[in-house]
């Protein structure tokens, strides 16, 4: 029950945001669920104690600040933030560079980068008087790529960037007792590796370049890595990456 009394915000209600809310509840925290998906959130937090939701577009700021305000009025205080909503930007044209509109890369930006942004910026604005946890989501295509499979260059960038601003807020906010870390996932079995989980090459990759976990990683080992980073176990650790790869980045497929 290390997360007993705190008061946790879970972005995303789906994959990892789905797994960090229902373990961190069940580790005697109080959470709120801010994502654009009514019926995710209804149905995530109507299975969990003590939890509450708000729908908001993380990458419209007024909506963004407005969920932070009902959150904070839903727990009193912000004691954590685990901010994992965005996306693959397959959709909107992400690949190989000289094959990327400009379109494309600036709306994968804008689905992870922004919320990214925003989220960061009201979690600091509301732990400011008391310190806390902030845990932004990274990726090992940021610092291990495999270029014949997930040429994605956009997404690698930005999750690439959550480091850098993770490092950098670590380092301005520390003396108001506020701690930035990362978690960085491998292929995780969450609905955005759906195309992954259909292709029995990835498949085979996957099994050989994650051998911990023989194939696509579980969304609760990546929670369950998150949590440690928002509980009193990691007070003194402060602008780091967690690889959470099941030794991607060490292995050769």
């Amino acid at each position: 029950m290390r997360l007993q009394g705190k008061k946790i915000v879970i972005t995303g209600a789906g994959g990892i945001s789905a797994a960090a809310a229902r373990l961190a509840a069940a580790e005697g925290a109080h959470v709120f669920v801010i994502s654009m998906n009514e019926q995710e959130c209804r149905t995530l937090t109507d299975g969990i104690e003590r939890s509450d939701y708000a729908v908001a577009d993380l990458t419209a700021e007024s909506q963004t600040v407005a969920a932070f305000e009902t959150a904070k009025g839903h727990l009193g205080t912000v004691d954590g933030v685990f901010a994992v909503a965005g996306g693959s930007g397959r959709r909107h044209g992400d690949g190989p560079l000289d094959e990327m509109s400009l379109d494309a890369w600036l709306k994968t930006f804008q689905m992870n980068g922004d919320p990214m942004f925003l989220t960061a910026r009201e979690a600091v604005r509301t732990m400011q008087d008391r310190g806390g946890s902030l845990v932004l989501v990274g990726s090992v295509l940021a610092t291990s790529p495999v270029p014949t499979r997930f040429a994605t260059h956009a997404y690698a960038s930005v999750k690439g960037a959550a480091i850098s601003l993770a490092r950098t807020l670590a380092s301005y906010y520390a003396p108001q007792g506020i701690r930035v870390n990362v978690v960085a996932p491998g292929l995780v079995a969450t609905p955005m590796s759906a195309r992954a989980a259909q292709d029995p090459d990835i498949m085979d990759y996957a099994a050989k370049k994650q051998p911990l976990a023989g194939g696509m990683i579980d969304p609760d080992d990546v929670a369950r890595a998150a949590l440690f980073l928002l509980s009193d176990d990691s007070s003194r650790i402060t602008g780091q990456v967690l690889d959470v790869d099941g030794g991607w980045s060490v292995t050769e497929a």
